[in-house]
């Protein structure tokens, strides 16, 4: 064998490790995470981008209230606008002809002063009773179509700086509309708690606390975007087969 050869072997040996090491997970600084970008989607792939919230609260003789908030954005839309649509239900009444009337809650929680002040997503459900059920639900749908839904609005429109409010036998709600955001609370009668959804700042918040027995809350917020369908033309077909073309001469 020619000494080359050997020369090459030797270098080779040489850079090897004598153990193998194992790949161990680190921990990323803030300075470099705040440097780091998501995908991104190009100008004209959205075709309509909307926002659904929906707020109830159930006592446990039936009686609900709550409303759902929409708002809708596509190429056609001149001015953004929320929708409120109101949601009374009374409860059922009882063999004897008369609904009975609840239970004063009697429960306590402790904390969350600074529930109010958190950032990003932040759902929480505090629970000091029987037979509740409370649901905190954050949808994304992203679908593609070449024009966006027939969607025709429905219910009130609801202003910047705007407040629509509405009672019955459940509690009281108030919708309220700031330069930043959509807040949705919602305080139940006989002490059995409170509920707020807040769309605002970059951030969304679902809180529910509940005192008493028998309830069922719900806050559902659905991000709903449609994306165009991005299909290749021959411009940028063939750019990709001459970007193909140049690798031949490198061996490839």
């Amino acid at each position: 064998m020619k000494t080359p050869t050997w020369l090459v072997l030797a270098c080779m040996t040489a850079c090897l490790p004598v153990h193998a090491e194992v790949l161990h997970p680190i921990e990323l600084k803030d300075q470099e995470l705040a440097s780091l970008r998501g995908r991104y989607v190009m100008p004209g792939r959205i075709v309509s981008f909307g926002i659904v919230m929906s707020s109830t609260w159930q006592n446990a003789r039936g009686e609900v209230i709550g409303a759902s908030s929409t708002l809708q954005v596509q190429e056609a839309t001149i001015k953004p606008q929320f929708y409120v649509s109101l949601i009374d239900e009374h409860g059922a009444p009882t063999a004897q002809g008369g609904a009975q009337p609840v239970a004063q809650g009697s429960g306590t929680v402790s904390g969350g002063a600074g529930l109010g002040t958190t950032q990003g997503v932040t759902q929480v459900v505090r629970a000091a009773g029987d037979d509740n059920s409370a649901n905190n639900t954050v949808n994304v749908n992203v679908t593609k179509a070449d024009q966006a839904p027939a969607v025709q609005p429905h219910g009130q429109v609801l202003a910047a700086g705007q407040t629509l409010m509405a009672e019955n036998g459940a509690g009281a709600l108030s919708v309220s509309s700031t330069g930043v955001g959509v807040q949705m609370n919602i305080d139940a009668n006989a002490n059995q708690g409170s509920s707020v959804q807040r769309l605002a700042q970059g951030g969304l918040m679902q809180n529910t606390t509940v005192l008493g027995n028998g309830n069922l809350v719900n806050n559902v917020t659905s991000l709903n975007v449609v994306m165009r369908q991005n299909l290749p033309t021959a411009a940028s077909l063939n750019g990709s087969l001459d970007q193909l073309k140049g690798l031949r001469s490198v061996g490839y």
